[in-house]
C-alpha cells in the first residue's frame, strides 16, 4: 500500500491538473460510467459533530475508494484539523487497498478544482473581480482555482471575524503578489457583490450569505460550502433570476443543496430549475453561457467520483514519480 502525504500529493499534482481531473470525473458520472451512491452522514449529536462516508467505482480505470470525512469543530481547540479525512484506493483487479492518501488536502484540492471547472465553463472570459465568501480550509483552493482560470484583478473576502478575514486576506495577498492580482478584506459586502464577474460562497450557513437582488448581469455564483438540506448559502432571488443553473449532479443536489431544496419546497422554484449537470455541459450535451450578460450557477455538493479519479491519477503519478511510502 502507498501512503501520500500533503506534501506527496503537492509535489506531483496541481491545481490546474485537478481541474483536468475533475472534468473528466464529471463526463464518467453524467454519462453512467461510475458507480456512486450517495454518501452515508453519520451525526454524532453529543459533539456536535458528524462523519461522512463517500464510495465510489470506476469500471474503467479498474479502481474503486472511499473518502471517509469527519467534520469536529471542537478540533480547533486541540489544535487539529475541524475537517479531517482519508482517502483510500481499493485496486478493481484484486480488491485490496493500494493507496491510502491525505483527504482533507485531496478534498481541498478536488472541491476547488469543481469550482475552477464550473467557472472555467461558465464565468466571462473578461471576469476580472471576485469576492469570496469563507476563510476556512476550503478557501484558499477555492481561489486558487478561479485565479487558475480566469486573469482576476481584484479578489474581496468575506468572513464572520474581521481579523481573521483580514489575516487570512493578506496571506493570500503575499501568496498571489506576483500575478498582479489584488487581495482585500471587504468592509462593503453589497457593493462588492454588485461589481463582482465571480461570487464563490465556502461557509458552512445555515441562511444566505449575501442579496441576491445585488448580482450584476454577467456574474457566475459558485456555491460550494453548503452540502445539506438544511444549510443555504444562496438566496432564493438568484436562484430564480440566474439564466443557468447547474449542479454537478441532480440527484445529489436534490437530496442534499438547502439552496435548491428548500426554495422548491417553498414553491418558488421546480425541479425543472436545474439547467444540467457540469458533465452534460461537458460532453457537449447542453449549452452553458450563450451571451456575457447572463447570470450563470454552479451548486456542488460534492460528488465520490471526483475524490476516485482525482486520487487514482494523483496515485499513478506518484507511482511513476516514486513519490511516497510503501507499506506492506
Amino acid at each position: 500500500m502507498l501512503v501520500l502525504s500533503k506534501k506527496d500529493i503537492q509535489s506531483v499534482f496541481s491545481m490546474k491538473d485537478a481541474i483536468d481531473t475533475v472534468k473528466q470525473a464529471y463526463v464518467i458520472y453524467s454519462e453512467g460510467r461510475s458507480v456512486v451512491p450517495l454518501r452515508v452522514n453519520i451525526d454524532m449529536p453529543e459533539k456536535n459533530s458528524k462523519s461522512l462516508f463517500m464510495p465510489g467505482y470506476i469500471e474503467e480505470l479498474a479502481i474503486a475508494g472511499i473518502k471517509i470525512v469527519s467534520v469536529f469543530p471542537g478540533n480547533k481547540e486541540k489544535g487539529l484539523p475541524s475537517v479531517p479525512a482519508k482517502m483510500l484506493l481499493i485496486s478493481g483487479e484484486t480488491g485490496e487497498v493500494c493507496c491510502m492518501m491525505d483527504g482533507t488536502y485531496l478534498t481541498q484540492l478536488r472541491t476547488g478544482a469543481a469550482a475552477g471547472a464550473a467557472t472555467d465553463l461558465l464565468a466571462k472570459q473578461a471576469a476580472e473581480n471576485m469576492v469570496l465568501f469563507g476563510t476556512g480550509g476550503q478557501a484558499a483552493s477555492q481561489l486558487e482555482a478561479v485565479l487558475s482560470v480566469r486573469n482576476i484583478r481584484n479578489v474581496k473576502v468575506v468572513g464572520l471575524q474581521e481579523e481573521k478575514t483580514r489575516a487570512f486576506a493578506e496571506r493570500m495577498q503575499r501568496e498571489y503578489e506576483s500575478s498582479g492580482v489584488a487581495v482585500s478584506s471587504c468592509s462593503d459586502v453589497d457593493a462588492a457583490v454588485g461589481e463582482a464577474d465571480i461570487i464563490t460562497t465556502v461557509t458552512s450557513s445555515s441562511k444566505p450569505v449575501f442579496d441576491g437582488g445585488r448580482v450584476k448581469d454577467g456574474a457566475h455564483i459558485n456555491g460550494v460550502g453548503s452540502y445539506t438540506h438544511l444549510m443555504q448559502e444562496l438566496d432564493e432571488h438568484i436562484i430564480i433570476k440566474a439564466d443557468r443553473v447547474f449542479v454537478d449532479s441532480r440527484e445529489a443536489a436534490l437530496a442534499e443543496a438547502g439552496d435548491l431544496i428548500i426554495p422548491i419546497k417553498k414553491g418558488l422554484i421546480g425541479e425543472d430549475r436545474i439547467s444540467g449537470e457540469l458533465g452534460e455541459l461537458l460532453s457537449g450535451k447542453l449549452t452553458g453561457r450563450t451571451d456575457s450578460g447572463e447570470i450563470t450557477v454552479f451548486k456542488t455538493v460534492g460528488l465520490a467520483v471526483t475524490d476516485v479519479v482525482t486520487a487514482h491519477a494523483i496515485y499513478k503519478k506518484a507511482l511513476s514519480q516514486g513519490i511516497g511510502t510503501n507499506i506492506d
